[in-house]
């Protein structure tokens, strides 16, 4: 009786494992994207696509997997790793799958598991991308525990995302309305090709262009409307973003504006990235100013204590509103930039 008991139950490291036969343990890996100004859990709500690398101790490849669809949706989501028990590196590419926007290389090793942007050439041989692209995620665990010989060992790989989205608004400071197909949108850095630590590599410039354009109106309660008034409050981008302009005068006026979309790559401290406005009807150029300058001129009292980098990377969605005077030049005395009014004093930062 004793040896029958003894063949129904294994023991191991002191622990019993009934109807298991030998010990089994299981290494997984869960992903985390946080970095974002909620200080939130998104992963579940906005990653569609994960590619795991294992790395040994050389920086050799030694297992990999890509896992897609509703299964990443799922709350407690984890990747099963079948590895060797041993301490080993996790980097993850991840991105929401729609576009195929990225190419990631195919490597034996960490230092060629880079990313590039998927652009077209123009007729100028510069580099452009004017459709949608995929948000991407990039993550790296430098050394994952997994020496553990029985149950299951779950790490966690933190998430940094790469991608921006703007939303650009032109409008006159009289009100009438702007003619969407007068301008052109772009922003120009060159920050297509992302190294396996999630660093810029050399790469050439990179025009993103408006991947939408349109029309829309915003209601404003305005004291007055003229070319030298001043909107003293504005929270957000017309009807697609929230209302435009508010005062406390209770005169309401209607606005005509163009909105554009554009998708960047991610912004880093050292490069110098440009928003673009044009004029193509005459030639010429309505603003160009310093991407990240004009970021961090909001970042606020309450975000002093982050790093500009961290800020850059945490937040993920900028809405500006610039105004244009009698002669569609730009009235560059103030913008908004997230709800914020910037009164600029230098238009060369």
């Amino acid at each position: 009786m004793a040896l029958a008991c003894g063949m129904a139950v294994s023991s191991c490291g002191g622990l019993i494992y009934e109807d298991e036969g030998d010990c089994a343990v299981s290494y997984r890996v869960r992903f985390r994207y946080d970095m974002n100004m909620k200080y939130a859990d998104a992963f579940v709500h906005e990653v569609r696509s994960v590619t795991l690398y294992v790395l040994d101790e050389d920086g050799s490849i030694v297992w990999s997997k890509t896992e897609s669809g509703d299964a990443l949706a799922s709350e407690g989501y984890s990747m099963e790793v079948d590895v060797p028990a041993g301490k080993y590196g996790l980097l993850a590419w991840c991105d929401a799958d729609e576009y195929k926007s990225w190419t990631f290389r195919q490597a034996k090793v960490r230092s060629d598991l880079d990313c590039a942007l998927n652009t077209r050439q123009a007729s100028d041989g510069s580099s452009i991308t004017d459709g949608r692209i995929d948000d991407l995620y990039h993550g790296y665990l430098p050394e994952a525990d997994f020496t553990a010989d029985e149950g299951t060992v779950t790490v966690t790989v933190p998430l940094t995302k790469n991608t921006n989205n703007f939303r650009v608004v032109l409008q006159h400071l009289s009100g009438k309305p702007v003619d969407k197909d007068k301008f052109d949108f772009f922003i120009t850095d060159d920050n297509g090709r992302m190294d396996w630590d999630n660093s810029l590599l050399p790469c050439d410039s990179v025009t993103y262009r408006a991947w939408a354009v349109s029309s829309g109106t915003a209601e404003a309660d305005m004291q007055s409307v003229t070319e030298s008034a001043e909107v003293t409050k504005a929270t957000s981008v017309a009807s697609m973003v929230g209302e435009l302009c508010r005062t406390t005068s209770s005169a309401t006026e209607t606005f005509g504006v163009a909105l554009a979309e554009l998708t960047t790559g991610r912004l880093v401290i050292g490069h110098k990235p440009r928003l673009h406005i044009r004029n193509k009807e005459a030639g010429t150029t309505v603003l160009s100013i310093p991407l990240i300058d004009y970021a961090l001129l909001v970042k606020g009292h309450y975000n002093e204590g982050i790093p500009d980098q961290e800020y850059l990377d945490r937040q993920d969605e900028y809405n500006m509103v610039f105004f244009l005077d009698k002669n569609e030049n730009w009235a560059n005395t103030y913008i908004y930039i997230n709800s914020w009014k910037v009164v600029l004093q230098d238009t060369d930062l």
